[in-house]
């Protein structure tokens, strides 16, 4: 299984700016954040080393946060070399999420 990885402030340039990255911004305290966690477990297992999964949790990276205007919790945001390609807020399926990653990385 492909890892999901824990993005903050400290390491998302290193880690966001190139390929196809998914974030998935969540906090502890949102039950339907928990919900997506297994959705996101579920992407990540299928897309393999094709694209990141990765989890930004809004109360430890607010400078993350703050930077793609997160509003509401779950959001999740795919990108291509670091620019957004597609958002989702609210829980989001699994195979909506695996299309949009799969046309990044076509393009």
């Amino acid at each position: 299984m492909a890892e999901v990885i824990d993005l903050d402030d400290g390491n998302f340039e290193e880690e966001a700016s190139e390929g196809v990255v998914i974030l998935d911004f969540w906090a502890p305290w949102c039950g339907p954040c928990r919900l997506q966690h297994e959705i996101i477990d579920q992407v990540a297992e299928k897309v393999g080393d094709r694209a990141k999964v990765a989890r930004v949790n809004v109360d430890d990276s607010a400078s993350v946060a703050g930077r793609f205007g997160i509003q509401s919790i779950p959001t999740l945001i795919v990108l291509k070399d670091g620019e957004e390609v597609s958002r989702h807020v609210g829980v989001t399926d699994g195979q909506v999420l695996l299309k949009e990653i799969e046309e990044a990385v076509a393009v």
